[in-house]
């Protein structure tokens, strides 16, 4: 994709963290700004400061595990904007703990905000960009998670395993069709965002009822120590996502340290081996 000034970018978890660096950066580019999130107030100082800049930007909240809200959200961009160009499946939330110990509220909404939020994204953006017949690109923000499999986390690793062969096979559909609209699929590593306090937004319905084992509580800090301590910044990673659009690149790993773990994995799939943990 190379006209960016006056098309429009839709971005989910656009309040903060990575969906608020690439509002900015996107902004930068002349592109006017649709923000989704479920935090109007963070929501509403990312529109505020990127109007400051001269930006046009259009806030909408959005719970992305709903479909009627994504196809809301999508409806009020067009009859906003009149099309949309870049649309980043950006938001997520994060749970911890061995798998069997995860309550089925804990299942329903992280696999409802990370993967059908993504699918809701896909379903509903998709036929409209390819209906417009210019260049357009899909992000979907996984995780280095979706590549690796580390104990105690294993309901987030699902969602973004999830995430990652949904955007494989969109890119083998969109490469079918010669369509002029391309996808990439984001793995960062710990980055300094909110993530790790997703709780703040959890639903009532999805109430967190699960007793916290010591070893949940300690693997729940060392997470959050990690993610607040992250060496790459949002910006630098929205940086990244915005010259894969460019230049058309699928896979954006923005922590290549990572890759080592990752060919780990590979290697114990295809000679056969019990897997080796990622964390060391």
């Amino acid at each position: 994709m190379q006209q960016f000034k006056d098309r429009v970018a839709v971005i989910t978890g656009g309040g903060s963290g990575l969906g608020r660096a690439m509002a900015f950066r996107f902004a930068r580019e002349g592109m006017k700004i649709v923000l989704a999130d479920m935090d109007e107030k963070a929501m509403a100082s990312t529109e505020a400061e990127l109007k400051g800049l001269g930006a046009t930007v259009l806030s909408v909240k959005t719970d992305v595990s709903k479909g009627d809200q994504v196809e809301a959200l999508a409806q009020k961009a067009l009859a906003t904007f009149g099309g949309v160009h870049v649309v980043a499946n950006n938001a997520g939330v994060a749970e911890h703990g061995a798998v069997w110990e995860n309550t089925v509220a804990d299942w329903q909404w992280v696999l409802g905000v990370n993967v059908w939020g993504v699918i809701h994204g896909v379903r509903v953006f998709t036929p409209i960009m390819l209906k417009q017949e210019t260049e357009g690109h899909i992000i979907n923000t996984a995780s280095v998670a979706g590549l690796l499999s580390p104990p105690g986390m294993g309901i987030y690793c699902v969602s973004k395993h999830a995430v990652v062969t949904l955007t494989e096979c969109l890119h083998q559909d969109l490469a079918e069709r010669n369509a002029k609209v391309k996808c990439s699929v984001l793995c960062p590593a710990y980055v300094p965002t909110g993530i790790a306090h997703s709780g703040r937004n959890r639903p009532a319905e999805f109430s967190d009822q699960r007793q916290r084992s010591e070893r949940d509580r300690a693997l729940e800090e060392a997470v959050r120590h990690a993610v607040a301590h992250g060496k790459i910044t949002p910006d630098q990673v929205a940086d990244a996502v915005f010259e894969a659009v460019r230049d058309k690149k699928f896979y954006i790993l923005t922590h290549k340290r990572i890759k080592d773990s990752v060919q780990m994995r590979l290697e114990d799939i295809i000679e056969e081996r019990n897997p080796r943990n990622p964390m060391g």
